[in-house]
């Protein structure tokens, strides 16, 4: 069963006041039922009036599971419409009051911590060991042999979108990644140490960006290791490709209107941080099986104005039904079908979320997912919102921890309603702000390295 948590939360914002009420009466004749049978409209063109230019594409029919390019990494995936329509010719909006005129603004009070598990790497192993000494499932991979490459010049600069070969002593590529923005990459090598000699498997890392190129052999010994490259740290124009992947089931309507305000207040500061970052935004919604739809994406645009009218100010949180969500075809869908930028980018991902996904549906892998994100340079960050159980906390922490993000998580008062320092997650020594604060101090942080 979902679980609610008590109290309501008004439905909408000042600022989208007159789209969502023109919305709600374009839709009004749907939910009524009319019969729209005799309207000459392309269903592979039109869906519930939204046109082709609206932004939101149209990948396929993930519910039985199907999965965009084995390489998860950046791009349009093959069958993938750039910029379609909604699913099944279902809104996003549907049950939207039409009364939205007379409704009071949206409080955006939310409090949120985080915590980066690669940092306190002890405690989250400690974390991880006793999760899963739990028996519940999820699809884990073996960190335990965890290795973090990082890339800087001969003056300390990290190196944005390097890649990364890695090969082990049979001359076998075991990972090609592409570095963050402070020039890290992370793999994860074998454990297992040589019965004859005693020895740890060696490896060797290839690191190229533009016409420069090293190799350089890792001390077998060691976990962390520094190559120096002196290739441009960065292109000359700061790139950030920010995308939104969101849960709009119903259990998360008690928040959705908050979430959806303080999305807007971090994609408009994002928009206006020092430097003047070229910056896109996207977003990926996703509900279950047996709703209206199960994911749509609304690609990459510079144009933040039409990514909130068009966008954000469009989500509706409804359907669901079981606790679990479609978060891996949602996840699949995010990192393979919407148009990232290769070089010289940073590229987020921010799950807004309350359940884990479905792992009865025998579709994509998230883990492999988390693994090809990181290697096309994609970071996610989760944001647990109220209701996540110790399953979706220990996923959005794995999503989060193999791209080398951070976890989020709101926080709330003691009445469990009201913002505060309190959380139900496996943490602790966390600073708390507001949540559009909080994301957009992390996205700063991701710039800064460019600026080092």
């Amino acid at each position: 069963m979902r679980r609610y948590r008590a109290g309501s939360i008004r439905h909408a914002l000042a600022r989208g006041v007159a789209a969502l009420a023109a919305m709600a009466l374009a839709f009004t004749s749907c939910a009524a039922g009319e019969d729209r049978s005799d309207e000459s409209v392309d269903a592979e063109s039109s869906h519930g009036g939204w046109t082709h230019d609206e932004g939101w594409s149209d990948p396929g029919d993930h519910g039985a599971g199907t999965t965009g390019p084995a390489t998860g990494g950046v791009g349009i995936a093959e069958d993938a419409s750039p910029v379609l329509s909604p699913t099944e010719g279902e809104a996003l909006s549907e049950e939207v009051s039409t009364t939205l005129a007379g409704s009071e603004v949206v409080d955006t009070n939310l409090s949120a911590g985080s915590v980066d598990d690669n940092e306190k790497w002890e405690e989250y192993l400690l974390y991880r060991q006793a999760f899963l000494a739990s028996g519940v499932a999820v699809e884990d991979v073996d960190v335990g042999g965890r290795q973090i490459v990082t890339v800087s010049t001969s003056g300390g600069a990290g190196v944005l979108g390097a890649t990364v070969e890695i090969t082990d002593s049979t001359g076998a590529v075991v990972a090609t990644l592409r570095t963050f923005a402070d020039g890290r990459a992370m793999f994860f090598g074998s454990t297992e140490v040589d019965p004859n000699s005693q020895e740890r498997r060696t490896y060797t890392a290839t690191v190229a960006k533009g016409d420069e190129s090293v190799t350089q052999e890792l001390d077998p010994e060691a976990t962390s290791h520094s190559v120096v490259l002196d290739a441009d740290p960065h292109g000359e124009a700061v790139q950030l490709d920010v995308l939104f992947l969101i849960d709009v089931t119903g259990s998360m309507s008690d928040e959705i209107e908050q979430l959806k305000a303080n999305m807007i207040s971090v994609a408009q500061q994002i928009d206006e941080l020092p430097g003047e970052p070229d910056v896109r935004f996207a977003m990926t919604v996703y509900r279950d099986r047996d709703d209206s739809f199960q994911t749509n994406t609304f690609d990459f645009t510079d144009d933040i104005d039409f990514f909130i009218s068009e966008g954000l100010q469009k989500v509706q949180a409804n359907g669901g039904g079981d606790y679990p969500e479609m978060l891996s075809e949602a996840f699949n869908e995010a990192i393979t079908a919407p148009a990232w930028r290769v070089d010289d980018t940073v590229k987020l991902v921010f799950l807004v979320a309350d359940a884990p996904p479905h792992l009865d549906y025998g579709g994509p892998s998230y883990a492999d997912d988390a693994l090809s994100a990181a290697a096309a340079g994609i970071k996610v960050l989760p944001v647990a919102s109220s209701g996540l159980d110790a399953q979706g906390e220990y996923v959005y922490r794995q999503l989060a921890q193999l791209t080398m993000g951070r976890f989020v998580f709101l926080t709330y008062g003691a009445d469990g309603v009201s913002p505060g320092e309190e959380t139900t997650m496996n943490v602790d020594d966390y600073g708390v702000l507001s949540l559009d604060e909080l994301v957009v101090q992390l996205v700063s942080e991701e710039l800064a390295h460019l600026n080092a």
